[in-house]
């Protein structure tokens, strides 16, 4: 039940990306672009997920568990460290350049646009290498 649930979240957040605009790179470099053709939808989009999110975490804040009754685990590390800023600005870099960012590309790959596809390729040997890199092992 608790798979079927995280794919049916999956699926629906996929569609909001879809709706949203969010899947098409234009949009995402428009937004990027502040002294140009700026495009204000991803701010929209932000504000309407954030809405949606922020009560969500305060309630699952007091919860130990989910509705399916899988544990809630929410990070804890609050600290700003070397490598939280430069996964940040890989993130951004990576963000800006290709108009992509992890789901927006997966959902992109899935409807058939050869560059989210070369984008989440890259993306999960990106995933792999770390993996390797962090653990000394391969996953």
């Amino acid at each position: 039940m608790a798979k079927f649930m995280a794919l049916l979240a999956g699926v629906i957040f996929g569609v909001g990306l879809i709706i949203g605009g969010m899947v098409n790179p234009a949009n995402i470099i428009a937004f990027l672009d502040v002294t140009g053709q700026w495009n204000p939808s991803l701010v929209l989009v932000m504000v309407g997920a954030i809405a949606i999110a922020l009560p969500a975490f305060q309630i699952a804040k007091t919860k130990h568990q989910s509705l399916c009754g899988v544990a809630i685990q929410l990070p804890t590390n609050k600290a700003i460290d070397k490598r939280l800023v430069a996964g940040s600005v890989a993130f951004g870099a990576g963000w800006g350049l290709a108009g992509f960012c992890p789901a927006p590309a997966v959902v992109s790959a899935a409807t058939g646009q050869w560059q989210a596809l070369v984008f989440t390729i890259a993306m999960l040997i990106g995933f792999y290498l770390f993996s390797v890199l962090e653990t000394g092992k391969e996953p």
